[in-house]
């Protein structure tokens, strides 16, 4: 196939030309049967009527009859473009304005366009030969001559009005073509950027909300995803580069100085189980990275089943709350009876978990944690963990729910920056949201859950 039909711009235009082309040729086509299509359909109907009354002036007053309505008819034609030869078997004349029957009308019956001299000129006629009874031979014409010159005439100009046509379509064909290319090359021109690194290049936007521009935001909400994915990826490996280092370099250490200095039993099992609770460490967070990669590609929605969320937070108050007592913090919760979601127990019971670990873990003594479950607004469930701890400033909330990000205040506490991102995971599995809200003092932790989760 040559290059230049490999192309879609090419071949959407060539259909657009072939389309042109044919709705011309139908134009013409009409034109035609209107014009001089309809002036051939009067004068053969014409012919047709003088030869049927010819035919019953025969059959009523005999060979005198015809004759005598041939002449009169003859008479009064006043543009004299009228044909009439009545011959018998032999085709010897008996009648009419032609001096011989002509040898380009052949013995059988039928209709004939044929050069004719008459009255003098030569001349295209139309004919119409039929048999009458006592095999008399009847041609019946007019003179065509002014109308094929018509016809050709308009089929001049039909020739002149489809180079036309062809030339408008390729035309057309070109400027679409070159309209698509233009809109395409914008599209290959941000690819290729962004396969040479430049990932924030987006494809331009012309504002004319067409079928393109609509691709176009497509295309770009794609590449922010992509950015967005990329730029996680990235922050995600040197978050595990720093916040890995350094219980590796404990354990590495605690192990090499087993190694050098050799003590006695007891000694050795304390290095021994600080080893082995480092390397839980990095299995925990390992595990952690696990699950956020499965809830990203949606693969626990498949054990989603109708859960009692009421009984759920019940219970999840109900496993932190010696944790609280023992940290002299008053947990207290409302749930709405009856609350009900379809969704994954297990991680749901996580994700409240986590909400709940964290207000434990950064309110201080004396402090309170306040659990609430109930319909939202929208028509949703709201699940609300109120603190009265320090809180995360306004400017942190959204950098809060991102992997391995810990903030000033929680840089000296235990864990790896996991478990906001873990539930705001969760959230957007069940179709939700997790919000993260100011309390005046403490922070309010919000896990919104649409109507249809």
């Amino acid at each position: 196939m040559p290059r230049v039909l490999r192309s879609t711009a090419m071949r959407l235009a060539l259909v657009f030309a072939s389309l042109f082309m044919v709705a011309a040729l139908l134009l013409a086509g009409l034109l035609w049967w209107s014009t001089a299509g309809y002036l051939d359909r009067e004068t053969d109907a014409v012919i047709a009527a003088d030869t049927r009354a010819i035919g019953d002036r025969l059959s009523d007053f005999g060979l005198a009859g015809a004759v005598q309505t041939m002449n009169e008819r003859i008479a009064a034609d006043a543009d004299q473009r009228a044909i009439y030869l009545l011959t018998d078997p032999r085709l010897r004349p008996l009648g009419g304005n032609v001096d011989a029957w002509p040898l380009k009308v052949g013995a059988r019956p039928g209709w004939y366009e044929i050069e004719l001299v008459h009255r003098d000129r030569l001349h295209v006629s139309r004919l119409l030969h039929v048999i009458l009874p006592g095999n008399y031979q009847l041609l019946v014409g007019r003179d065509v001559q002014d109308r094929v010159e018509i016809r050709n005439l308009f089929l001049r100009g039909l020739a002149w009005a489809g180079l036309a046509a062809v030339a408008f379509a390729l035309f057309g064909a070109w400027l679409i073509r070159r309209a698509v290319e233009r809109r395409i090359e914008g599209i290959n021109r941000t690819a290729t950027a962004i396969v040479q690194g430049d990932l924030a290049r987006r494809v331009p936007l012309r504002n004319t909300d067409d079928e393109f521009d609509q691709l176009v935001a497509t295309i770009n909400r794609m590449l922010d995803q992509m950015q967005q994915l990329i730029e996680g990826v990235r922050n995600v490996s040197n978050a595990i580069a720093h916040d890995l280092r350094t219980p590796l370099a404990e354990t590495r250490a605690r192990l090499e100085g087993l190694l050098r200095q050799p003590a006695g039993a007891e000694a050795s099992l304390d290095g021994i189980a600080g080893a082995i609770a480092d390397i839980d460490r990095l299995i925990g967070v390992f595990n952690a990275l696990l699950r956020l990669a499965e809830l990203d590609t949606g693969l626990r929605r498949a054990g989603f089943a109708r859960i009692d969320l009421t009984a759920l937070v019940e219970d999840a108050v109900e496993l932190y709350a010696p944790a609280a007592e023992a940290r002299g913090i008053a947990l207290t919760s409302a749930a709405s009876p009856g609350l009900s979601i379809t969704g994954d127990r297990h991680l749901l019971a996580q994700a409240v978990g986590n909400l709940l670990d964290n207000a434990v873990k950064y309110t201080p003594a004396g402090g309170s944690i306040h659990l609430t479950a109930g319909p939202a607004e929208d028509g949703g469930i709201a699940i609300t963990v109120a603190d009265s701890g320090p809180g995360i400033p306004e400017a942190e909330r959204g950098k809060a729910i991102q992997r391995f990000y810990r903030g000033d205040a929680s840089r000296h506490a235990e864990g790896v920056g996991l478990g906001l991102s873990l539930v705001d995971a969760v959230a957007r599995l069940h179709g939700g949201e997790l919000r993260l809200e100011a309390n005046n003092p403490g922070l309010l932790a919000v896990l919104a859950l649409p109507p249809s989760a």
